[in-house]
């Protein structure tokens, strides 16, 4: 699926049942600027076109009136209500105080969100959820000693093919300065938002900071990312255990995924440790499908449920019920078979980077299967958004032309069939572990720490004593991509069939 399709099916949605344009003449302003979706005895959904009456307003009017459709937190904002303007010079009035459209989308978001966004450049967006971005090459977390004000970037990973991977920087490399300004509280996001930048090289050694004579530019090179960034199989004790790193959920590769899988069934994996420790969400569709690779038994059992905002709930309730399930299935978006493992337990690598989507597998896994989360808490991120467009359905189709405008508004929460949801505080782990820079270890090697503390846990072995391993206590202030419009998100590709 794709992000056009999502939009035909907002079409199928409008087009249930449309007031006549005769009707729409005979009222002041018809139009999407002053009703909301409305329900007739039947529970079928009216919903007017997106038209402009002020060009001059034209992004205005289409940030109000796609948020007035379909955001989730509509009733929290009282400017959203139907019927709140009185006519459409009033809307006009209202929409010309905002400073901006930016301005306009933030004052009409819940205090709540912590998710939606608004672009001017919806193609850049688009290359983001396809895994298309300029890249630096190194993957980092912005930190901070306990009880100082020594703030200092930590690589956590580096991108093959990349310029910092031809500079030799290594996971666990430091850096205190970009382009020569040391870092601080106050200029470390704006510092790391650079597209290349100069920084120094540096090392943690016995929970001190070692600063070496050397310094890396790193240059923002065109760069499509493979989300499956490990995938091997140990054979330890005669058990086979498959473990793979993800670290983001990308459509376009969900058959490097399957395929993943494919070589752990080959290799009889009756295992697995999934790394998301990194991993920030992305498509729901592909927590879905990564879901079924694991088990595979209980294809057409739901996975999540979907909750809208209460007009298109009820909608959905009355005229298509399904259409709230995902359920598991057998075969991935393109149409290829999964390749599951059948497990009935799985260990699943966490830390508070790990957001939205990674979390949605962990809920919507748990009511089925024993899932040991390690590491530390997560984010906290339960509910999914989509692309909306400038044009009469939302639709990239016939989208306007006089700007780039796209809103991303959250439109549903996810349930699993449990009925487990507003996990607002993150999914706390079964066995907690942090992240210790005086033991960072090497990805994907099996002593590295959360992974060697999976692995004994699988074998019934005694975890390593690490008592007499110094820790560098470390709080997190950002991370790499921090900036980015799809940080953190979970996003749908296409609206439920109708």
């Amino acid at each position: 699926m794709n992000l056009n399709n999502e939009k035909e099916k907002l079409m199928k949605l409008r087009n249930i049942l449309m007031l006549t344009s005769l009707l729409c003449l005979a009222l002041i302003g018809c139009t999407k600027d002053t009703e909301d979706i409305e329900t007739n005895s039947q529970n079928e959904i009216t919903r007017p076109d997106n038209s402009v009456d002020n060009p001059e307003l034209e992004v205005e009017n289409f940030v109000y009136n796609g948020l007035n459709e379909i955001y989730l937190y509509k009733s929290d904002i009282p400017e959203l209500a139907n019927g709140y303007f009185q006519n459409t010079n009033d809307k006009s009035e209202f929409l010309a105080k905002a400073d901006s459209p930016e301005d306009l989308f933030d004052n009409l978001t819940s205090s709540i969100d912590r998710f939606s966004f608004i672009t001017d450049d919806y193609e850049s967006l688009e290359d983001s959820f396809d895994g298309i971005s300029g890249a630096t090459g190194i993957k980092f977390g912005i930190g901070r000693i306990a009880g100082t004000n020594n703030i200092f970037g930590i690589i956590r990973y580096i991108l093959p093919g990349t310029s910092a991977e031809d500079a030799g920087l290594v996971r666990g490399n430091i850096f205190t300065e970009i382009n020569g300004q040391k870092l601080t509280s106050n200029n470390f996001s704006s510092l790391i938002d650079q597209s290349s930048f100069t920084i120094n090289v540096g090392y943690v050694e016995n929970s001190e900071i070692f600063l070496t004579e050397n310094e890396v530019t790193l240059t923002d090179d065109n760069y499509t990312e493979n989300p499956v960034f490990i995938a091997k199989t140990f054979d330890i004790g005669g058990r086979k255990i498959g473990y793979l790193m993800y670290n983001s959920f990308i459509a376009n590769f969900d058959e490097e995924l399957n395929k993943a899988f494919g070589d752990f069934k080959a290799n009889g994996v009756t295992d697995l440790v999934l790394d998301l420790r990194y991993n920030g969400g992305g498509s729901v569709e592909s927590a879905k499908d990564l879901s079924s690779m694991i088990t595979g038994q209980f294809k057409g059992k739901i996975f999540i449920k979907e909750q809208w905002n209460t007009k298109y709930q009820n909608f959905y309730e009355a005229q298509n019920p399904e259409a709230l399930n995902n359920r598991f299935d057998d075969k991935i978006r393109g149409g290829a078979s999964i390749n599951s493992l059948n497990l009935s337990e799985v260990y699943i690598l966490t830390s508070n980077s790990s957001a939205s989507a990674s979390e949605l597998v962990i809920n919507g896994l748990t009511p089925y299967i024993s899932v040991i989360q390690i590491g530390d808490r997560t984010v906290g991120k339960f509910q999914a958004s989509v692309t909306l467009y400038d044009s009469e359905d939302y639709s990239k189709s016939g989208r306007s032309t006089n700007h780039t405008y796209a809103i991303q508004p959250l439109v549903f929460k996810s349930i699993n069939s449990a009925g487990k949801s507003d996990y607002i505080d993150g999914l706390q782990p079964d066995i907690t572990y942090i992240e210790n820079l005086n033991d960072f270890g090497i990805l994907g090697e099996q002593d590295e720490p959360l992974l060697e503390i999976a692995i004994n846990d699988i074998l019934g072995r005694s975890q390593t004593d690490k008592s007499q391993i110094n820790r560098l206590e470390i709080e997190l202030l950002g991370e790499s991509g921090m900036n980015n419009l799809e940080y953190q998100k979970m996003y749908i590709d296409a609206l439920p069939d109708l």
